[in-house]
């Protein structure tokens, strides 16, 4: 409620609304006058004053009349009503209270009581005003609240959306490397496309018979750690892992995104393994498992992108490098780490790579050279290719 308070007097006898006036106005109000029931309706509407004084006995629309239009208009804020007139009888009073009048003045209107009247009037009206304006601003918060709820639920469900995109990606590529690709929302490095790159192939030597007659805990349990071994040295070089098939595991270098030096990683990643098996293979024979680790290494271009449907997908690379590592690897002796004419040519600056033989491999037309991976040079010369 403003202050002063805003208060229409309305009464068609000019002198009832001078002593009126005069009086509500010593105490500080602001006054408003209308002199019929029509006029008071448009001064209400347009002033929408905090108190009304209005007299009953009026032309036009009486006080009665007024009260009720006043009353039942919801577009109106609350607004109390002083009823003045000179009927005092009972059945006078109780029709000016049930058309909505908040209080009943009978003229001559009692200075002192009029005075009363408006203050405890205006205070309900101030409390009305006080709790509406809290009613709006509950609905308001209550509204924002509703809101930062589907915000808060759009968010979480966004989150959760990231985290199972992540959780999936990571099942091939590098972690950073599926964040990287869900924080930018950037997914075209998983479209198809060609590109360069080295792969390597290993898995072990015997697993096949050694699955055949061990008990299927003995299995799970040897393919755990040889999982577990290879799995942190594959995050360890940011190499994306395409598949694993058992103990078959197919690691692509240089894609979704690049790595000028992927061979050089391809080939250290395959010697820390060689090392890191060749201990986790003392621990599998001493439970009695006789069980080698063959790499194969190629490099060239493949197909590479997501294969697959809406409802489950993976990452694969085509071509003929990817036959070529798997072809290398079932060639491997236990421990031993073949590799491509290619990948020799790359790592021969840094590893010691020689040349073996041209072999008859299964799925090629001709025969292919075959250099052997032994390890890195102490001294390394000039790199060459991507090396």
């Amino acid at each position: 409620m403003p202050t002063p308070a805003c208060i229409l007097v309305v009464d068609d006898n000019p002198a009832n609304v001078d002593i009126i006036e005069t009086r509500l106005a010593s105490q500080g109000y602001r006054i408003i006058t209308a002199s019929d029931g029509e006029e008071a309706l448009a001064r209400i509407h347009e002033h929408k004053p905090d108190l009304v004084v209005l007299d009953v006995m009026m032309p036009k629309k009486d006080g009665l009349q007024v009260c009720r239009e006043v009353k039942s208009n919801p577009d109106l804020p609350f607004t109390p009503i002083i009823l003045v007139t000179a009927k005092g009888d009972t059945k006078d009073i109780i029709a000016g209270l049930d058309s909505g009048g908040d209080e009943y003045l009978t003229k001559p209107v009692d200075t002192a009581a009029l005075l009363a009247r408006v203050r405890s009037i205006l205070r309900i009206k101030q409390l009305h005003d006080e709790v509406r304006s809290q009613a709006v601003r509950l609905e308001v918060q209550a509204r924002e609240l509703a809101e930062w709820n589907r915000t808060l639920e759009q968010r979480v469900t966004d989150q959760v959306q990231q985290i199972d995109r992540i959780s999936r990606l990571k099942r091939y590529l590098p972690p950073q490397v599926a964040e990287l690709i869900v924080s930018s929302g950037d997914d075209t490095v998983l479209k198809s496309h060609r590109r360069e790159v080295t792969v390597v192939f290993c898995d072990l030597r015997g697993f096949t018979g050694f699955a055949e007659t061990a008990e299927p805990e003995e299995v799970m349990a040897v393919l755990r750690d040889y999982h577990a071994v290879l799995g942190e040295l594959i995050v360890r070089f940011e190499g994306t892992l395409e598949r694993f098939t058992g103990d078959g595991l197919l690691v692509v270098f240089n894609d979704p995104l690049p790595c000028a030096d992927h061979t050089r990683r391809a080939v250290n990643m395959s010697l820390q393994m060689r090392a890191n098996i060749a201990s986790l293979s003392e621990k599998w024979r001493g439970q009695g498992h006789n069980l080698g680790f063959g790499i194969g290494i190629a490099c060239g271009f493949a197909t590479l992108g997501q294969i697959g449907f809406d409802q489950r997908s993976d990452y694969a690379a085509i071509g003929t490098v990817t036959n070529l590592a798997a072809r290398l690897c079932g060639d491997a002796q236990p421990g031993q780490i073949l590799i491509s004419q290619r990948v020799a040519a790359i790592a021969e600056p840094f590893a010691h790579t020689p040349f073996l033989e041209e072999r008859a491999l299964k799925g090629f037309a001709r025969k292919t050279p075959v250099h052997e991976l032994l390890g890195l040079r102490t001294k390394p010369t000039p790199d060459k290719g991507n090396g």
